[in-house]
């Protein structure tokens, strides 16, 4: 059995028993037509592990804090999917510049407080990063949550993640790409 198989064993057994913010179930995972049609609309296709979370385990609802955002626009969780998400970070970083969304850069959990556990979908190992607005500039929102997603994944299956641990001296590392990653966006609208 490979790693990856192993890890989605795990997190599968977790989802089942662990519903974030008491919803009363596990949504159904999502068919191959679903993923086909929503790497259509974002343009670029979604690492073989995320794409097994959705395909194997259910369609969102698992995962740290509020869970995975949902693939398909028939959820029942009545919130965005993680493609009208990007779709519309996007659109509203062509509308500010400064708050360029990185192209690739899929959110996949809302952790409240506009902040978001998003996917790098161009980086080989799917790194999960970290994006916190709050403080209000746009060059120190972005953070390395984990080098890769399985990682993350691995971390909230152990409990080990930085939302877990309460460490007041707990620092993020910077993800450093973020303009180099929108350089290009910015030059194409200016």
């Amino acid at each position: 059995m490979t790693e990856n198989a192993q890890l989605l064993e795990r997190v599968a057994a977790k989802a089942a028993a662990v519903r974030p913010w008491g919803r009363p179930s596990l949504p159904e995972p999502v068919d191959e037509a679903v993923l086909v049609q929503a790497e259509a609309a974002l343009g670029f296709p979604l690492p073989a592990l995320l794409a097994d979370l959705y395909l194997r385990i259910g369609d969102g609802g698992f995962g740290p804090e509020y869970g995975l955002l949902p693939l398909s626009d028939h959820s029942q969780a009545g919130e965005p999917t993680a493609v009208s998400q990007y779709l519309a970070n996007r659109e509203s970083g062509r509308q500010d510049p400064d708050w360029a969304w990185p192209e690739g850069v899929l959110p996949i959990a809302h952790r409240g407080c506009a902040m978001y556990a998003c996917v790098d979908c161009r980086s080989p190992q799917a790194s999960v990063l970290l994006f916190e607005p709050n403080p209000g500039d746009p060059d120190h929102a972005w953070f390395v949550d984990a080098p890769s997603l399985a990682e993350w994944l691995s971390a909230w299956l152990d409990g080990t993640g930085w939302y877990d641990v309460m460490d007041e001296g707990l620092t993020l590392t910077p993800w450093t790409q973020f303009r180099i990653r929108t350089a290009t966006h910015q030059t194409a609208t200016a």
